[in-house]
């Protein structure tokens, strides 16, 4: 058997190698895309574990680790109302292996209310994918308000001004803007006295030890068919397929389109490259059509929606704008 010379052989090697990375750079494009995701996806909840975006991150992680074939990890990172969590969305690496879940208050309304703290900008630091879903804030009032239709209590707070309170989840929430908003459109001096949690907002609502308040519709709608407090109406165009009966607040004309809700969406930092946006779009839409997914959602009181990146952005532009300018008229401030 004739052997190749050292010579020959190397220069076949070399050729090889060349060839090797001839092909290799033309495939570059399509292996790159095709080899992502290529290990888990951590799921940044910037609130604690067991709130209401916590949740909702837990029906969607397992549909979305289906579609995607890796593992989908929640990472809680809780504190300063969303900030923090977000904070370290914003600074994770671009590469589509860090999302964030999260909402107006942190996107939106955070830098306006709390322009020193906040060192991020969410409409210019991440990236929208989908917009989950969202549902309307609704007014509701203590069981004893003499009042029993959004007109007659209309008419209540425009014939005694100061008077009466609202609460909202703290200043410079969404809750809080919402109920300025009405403030402002309907021409009436309602005190805003802010809580910590939801939740007792509803206890001290049912116990007549507040006059009204600004909250979720999915958050009253039990306590609202059980007689416990009053809904006055939703701070939409339509009723909520969650609660049909609870009519839109539009109904008083001073009211007409003061329109507040409450939305959670997907984010990804700046720079992820746009092919990773939109499989990770495509997946989430599969996840929202999964009936399972969406009986949580509507049992829940959230419609889903499934807006894409352009859409999504188009509709922060339209919070930024509406917020904006709620809290430049009521000089809100957080700090």
């Amino acid at each position: 058997m004739r052997l190749a010379s050292p010579a020959r052989t190397c220069r076949r090697q070399l050729l090889a190698a060349l060839a090797f990375a001839a092909l290799a750079s033309t495939a570059l494009p399509g292996m790159a895309e095709g080899a992502w995701p290529a290990r888990a996806i951590t799921l940044i909840v910037p609130y604690a574990a067991g709130g209401n975006v916590d949740v909702m991150a837990r029906w969607i992680g397992p549909e979305l680790a289906a579609r995607l074939g890796q593992p989908v990890i929640i990472e809680n990172v809780s504190g300063a109302g969303g900030v923090i969590g977000t904070e370290k969305a914003v600074r994770a690496r671009p590469d589509g292996y860090t999302l964030l879940l999260s909402v107006e208050s942190t996107i939106v309304i955070a830098k306006m209310v709390t322009p020193s703290t906040v060192r991020y900008d969410g409409l210019v630091d991440l990236v929208p994918v989908t917009l989950l879903g969202s549902q309307p804030l609704a007014l509701v009032g203590k069981p004893a308000m003499p009042s029993k239709t959004a007109q007659a209590l209309y008419a209540e707070l425009k014939s005694a001004p100061g008077k009466y309170s609202y609460a909202s989840s703290g200043v410079g929430t969404s809750l809080h803007l919402g109920g300025e908003l009405l403030k402002q459109q309907g021409g009436v001096d309602v005190v805003h006295v802010p809580y910590r949690t939801g939740t007792q907002i509803v206890n001290d609502l049912s116990g007549n030890q507040l006059d009204l308040a600004v909250l979720p519709l999915s958050m009253v709608m039990q306590q609202a068919r059980a007689g416990k407090l009053r809904v006055y109406g939703v701070m939409s165009q339509a009723p909520s397929t969650a609660m049909p009966e609870a009519l839109p607040l539009a109904s008083v004309p001073a009211w007409r389109g003061a329109d507040v809700s409450v939305w959670q969406g997907v984010f990804v930092p700046k720079g992820t490259p746009p092919q990773i946006v939109e499989q990770l779009n495509v997946a989430l839409g599969q996840v929202l059509t999964n009936p399972g997914v969406r009986k949580n959602f509507e049992d829940g009181g959230v419609t889903p929606i499934g807006a894409g990146p352009k859409e999504f952005a188009a509709f922060l532009r339209q919070e930024e704008t509406k917020f904006g300018a709620i809290v430049t008229k009521g000089n809100i401030k957080a700090e």
